[in-house]
């Protein structure tokens, strides 16, 4: 693809992250500049919102995710992804725990910081591990939220992480193919394909949000 071309796909999308509660000032900052790194997408850090205690689960003290995700869609601009950061541990209610959840295609994005620090048994916290855990899984689910599903190549950060082991083996890197779908998915949602001409319009552009196993 032209990188000229790319580019102005890219400039057309937008990733709004939310902090939702408080959340380390660093860890937002740390999520938008890789979004813009290896994503090409501006970014704006919203002013902190509360995490939405209907979003509560009763008797585990996790937050749904899925609930998370509603909200998030709510006033989205056409041309913008919306993406939560937390530090409330978020479950589904077949889950018991995820790092990040997102709805594929549905443009919105949650992650927490919860479970991506020091191990158990580990006496400090490793920042710089927590925060190049949270650029990844940050990284991924706004691929998702764009339309990537997961992949199944071998370091590709669109795979499927199992834990943190799994996690810290990832680069911070997709592969070929998932760079190719999400500037594929940018020019849909941007109206812009691959020749620079406006895409098709639909009467209902809104992607049907699905649902993913989260990573």
């Amino acid at each position: 693809m032209d990188p000229a071309l790319l580019n102005r796909m890219n400039r057309s999308l937008r990733v709004e992250i939310i902090p939702l509660g408080r959340v380390d000032e660093v860890a937002g900052a740390v999520v938008a500049a890789n979004i813009q790194e290896f994503l090409g997408f501006p970014t704006t850090l919203a002013s902190p919102q509360p995490v939405p205690e209907e979003a509560h689960l009763p008797g585990r003290n996790q937050y749904d995710a899925g609930w998370i995700l509603k909200q998030l869609r709510r006033g989205l601009d056409p041309r913008a992804l919306r993406l939560g950061v937390t530090t409330r541990d978020l479950a589904l209610p077949i889950l018991t725990y995820v790092f990040g959840e997102a709805l594929v295609g549905g443009r919105a994005a949650v992650v927490s910081v919860f479970r991506l620090g020091t191990e158990p048994g580990q006496p400090r916290k490793d920042l710089g591990r927590l925060y190049e855990r949270l650029a990844k899984v940050a990284l991924h689910e706004t691929a998702h939220a764009l339309g990537v599903p997961h992949c199944r190549r071998s370091g590709c950060l669109m795979r499927f992480s199992y834990g943190l082991d799994h996690l810290d083996t990832l680069e911070i890197a997709f592969c070929p193919a998932c760079r190719e779908e999400i500037a594929r998915r940018t020019g849909a949602l941007t109206g812009i394909n691959y020749a620079g001409t406006p895409e098709p319009t639909d009467s209902n552009p809104s992607p049907v949000p699905g649902r993913q196993r989260p990573s």
